[in-house]
């Protein structure tokens, strides 16, 4: 068996314990070992990582064309004799993108990474093609959810159909924009929608996503979906609680004179939310939600931290109480982790 240096390790190291343990010989542990071959280079992560790099590469290339002054004159000259042209065009070669990503999925399915930076340009393509059509049917109402939701429309149709991860998220992504400027536009842009400001519309909109993600996993997981899906709603989660640990549900206006004891009830739901995250994450060895509990709880004591003992308390006496107490937790699971060894 193929591995790379990380997992020869972590196989070799479970092998030891096994033999140790009794579970394995020493004959049953040399013969599994003996089938473990170490690969020099994990060529499956270079050509992510170098499909990855070219998409970048791309977006800044055409980020480099708009911004060129002289060369967006030029191609305006180009095509003033139609702005349907400047909508076709994109969409066209958008077409011809998803066209080819779809034909060579078909053909070669091995080449995973290749179809899918495709099936991305086309997403590019497409995003443009929407903003010429934006350009074109703006009556000045600002109303831009619509062409948000087209994008949700192509996005969600291609990334399922060609079971694109990176397609998918742009879906989703697109999904939380049509969201925000539908009810922004409802509200007439003001800070409310409903009594919610716009962090408290996303925490609900994170719950339903989340409930979606959990209600579909299994066709999710066959389109290998579920982890993009997953990541998304727990992203859109814990940055709308981070911010409604700062802000609370008010507007910039009201804001300034808010206290911070209003403040706290938002801290602790978003403390929490984290613990929540952890603790399911041991009962389930769920690596996602154990990095997003731990890491969005870290966030949370530090920006706490500034709030509140910033001015009013040394930074050495800070961090003392916060190493006691980390240290007193991890001291607790400890023990935890040799009575549960211990009965195992």
């Amino acid at each position: 068996m193929n591995v790379t240096r990380k997992q020869e390790r972590q196989l070799r190291r479970a092998l030891a314990e096994w033999e140790q343990e009794g579970a394995l010989s020493a004959s049953e542990h040399q013969r599994l070992a003996a089938t473990l071959t170490r690969v020099a280079l994990d060529w499956q992560r270079l050509s992510r990582y170098a499909i990855w790099t070219a998409l970048a590469c791309a977006i800044i290339a055409i980020g480099s064309l708009f911004a060129d002054s002289g060369l967006m004159a030029w191609l305006a000259d180009l095509f003033v004799f139609s702005s349907l042209a400047r909508i076709g065009l994109p969409a066209a070669l958008a077409v011809g993108f998803y066209l080819w990503g779809f034909g060579r999925q078909r053909r070669e399915t091995r080449w995973h990474y290749s179809t899918e930076g495709l099936l991305f340009l086309g997403v590019l393509f497409t995003a443009i093609a929407l903003w010429q059509l934006g350009e074109r049917l703006d009556t000045g109402s600002g109303h831009i959810a619509p062409l948000f939701l087209a994008g949700c429309a192509v996005y969600g149709l291609v990334g399922f159909l060609g079971r694109s991860g990176l397609v998918w998220l742009f879906f989703l992504l697109s999904l939380g924009n049509w969201f925000g400027a539908e009810t922004g536009y409802i509200s007439g842009w003001g800070a409310y929608w409903l009594g919610m400001n716009y962090p408290v519309r996303f925490i609900f909109f994170a719950a339903v996503l989340l409930t979606l993600c959990w209600w579909l996993k299994g066709m999710l997981i066959k389109r290998h979906l579920y982890v993009t899906s997953k990541a998304t709603g727990l992203s859109y989660l814990f940055i709308a609680l981070w911010i409604m640990s700062i802000f609370g549900n008010y507007d910039i206006d009201n804001w300034y004179g808010v206290t911070r004891a209003a403040l706290l009830p938002w801290a602790l739901l978003f403390a929490v939310a984290a613990a929540v995250c952890i603790y399911i994450s041991l009962k389930t060895d769920d690596g996602m939600l154990r990095g997003f509990g731990l890491t969005f709880l870290a966030i949370n004591l530090y920006t706490r931290y500034f709030e509140y003992f910033w001015d009013g308390m040394h930074k050495v006496l800070f961090f003392l109480i916060l190493a006691v107490s980390l240290a007193a937790l991890g001291r607790y699971a400890e023990k935890i982790w040799h009575a549960t060894a211990r009965r195992t």
